[in-house]
């Protein structure tokens, strides 16, 4: 029996890998298609009285059940682009957008002011104006998330190389995809990226996105040369409880993307991810529950993409009482592209009805190039 879970957990990580690498194929090909429109610097002015400057207390946005969708840092710098976006979310029960701020590449992705950053040269400016774009979001009443990868970070690898994953044959390890990672026990990559978290809510965030929160899945995983061999779980406890820590008193929420299993399985998958290690840290949980990323023969499904009523319900089912009485709530990511069917509206509603019946926190589409309509949403009256 052993010898047959493990033979299901190679097969999921292996499928998700090859969707995760079509899916960035995907992202890819669409941001080099679209073009960033500029638009004028909004600012901020802190109100004055006659004896001194009084600070503005920003309090968390009104907790809310969140129904969203993912955008990249391109789509979201183009102009056309974010208009069709609002008026898609005006007119159906839309009412959030993800947006990267440092994504798979490890580039900061928006005008940071962060001295290290500066210094290293880890940015590139595609969204040139972003508290314009924030608040012209809010002005729609539209609650904004910003997606931050982690330990996933070619750019801070190459930048900071004793900061990077070492390989046993020397010099930088380098995943199946020839992407780098940076150590998941280095502190100073903790505080990296939690001062991006903290600018990012200066700048008007609702919400922080923790992703690539993990040990690499694929690759030649045995010649990475670990600076702390403590369990990886142990790792990601400790860096959640960090990120709680470090960003309680900011007014914002927080949520960290899971693998989907981690609804199904109590070990950690070799990758440090449990439930519950991050259920009392952060305000959100997102499993991506991707149909497609799961394992031939996952419930019996020879293509599980071809049911996704009963995959989400499965993993809903399993994984929700352990987030009774405990600080997080479960809002999973859904599957809104082609990747082993057709993802027409029956099976995007079939997803969200799933996910409605047991949780009431809400949920997020990802569409990798940002190709959004109607289909499997509520309209409006």
């Amino acid at each position: 029996m052993a010898y047959r879970k493990n033979y299901y957990l190679f097969f999921f990580i292996t499928f998700s890998i090859i969707a995760g690498a079509i899916l960035e194929w995907q992202r890819t090909i669409t941001e080099n298609q679209l073009h960033v429109t500029a638009a004028t610097l909004s600012q901020s002015f802190q109100p004055i009285n006659q004896i001194k400057t009084e600070e503005i207390v920003k309090q968390k946005p009104p907790e809310q059940v969140v129904k969203g969708i993912y955008l990249t840092a391109y789509s979201a710098a183009n102009g056309k682009k974010i208009d069709q976006i609002i008026e898609l979310i005006n007119k159906t029960e839309l009412n959030a957008i993800v947006i990267d701020i440092k994504d798979y590449s490890g580039k900061i992705l928006y005008d940071s002011q962060i001295p290290l950053i500066n210094k290293l040269g880890t940015k590139e400016k595609r969204i040139k104006k972003l508290p314009e774009l924030i608040k012209k979001l809010h002005d729609n009443k539209i609650y904004v998330i910003a997606r931050l990868t982690v330990f996933q970070d070619p750019e801070l690898a190459q930048k900071k190389p004793e900061w990077s994953l070492k390989s046993k044959n020397g010099g930088i390890w380098h995943d199946k995809n020839g992407l780098s990672w940076v150590d998941m026990t280095n502190q100073r990559v903790w505080k990296y990226n939690t001062d991006i978290a903290k600018e990012a809510i200066d700048l008007g965030f609702d919400e922080i996105n923790f992703d690539y929160i993990r040990y690499p899945s694929d690759g030649l995983i045995k010649n990475i040369v670990y600076a702390d061999n403590r369990p990886k779980y142990e790792v990601m406890r400790n860096f959640y409880h960090y990120l709680s820590r470090e960003l309680n008193d900011y007014p914002a929420w927080t949520s960290l993307d899971l693998f989907g299993l981690v609804l199904e399985h109590s070990d950690d998958m070799g990758i440090g991810q449990r439930i519950v290690d991050a259920v009392d840290e952060v305000d959100f949980i997102s499993p991506m529950m991707y149909p497609s990323h799961y394992y031939p023969g996952h419930l019996n499904f020879s293509n599980p993409s071809e049911h996704p009523a009963e995959i989400i319900e499965n993993g809903m089912k399993k994984g929700s009482p352990l987030f009774v009485n405990h600080r997080a709530k479960l809002r999973p990511w859904l599957q809104a592209f082609d990747l082993g069917a057709k993802y027409d509206a029956k099976k995007i509603r079939a997803q969200i009805d799933m996910v409605e019946k047991y949780s009431n926190a809400g949920w997020l589409l990802w569409n990798a190039p940002n190709k959004y309509t109607d289909a499997g949403l509520k309209l409006e009256n």
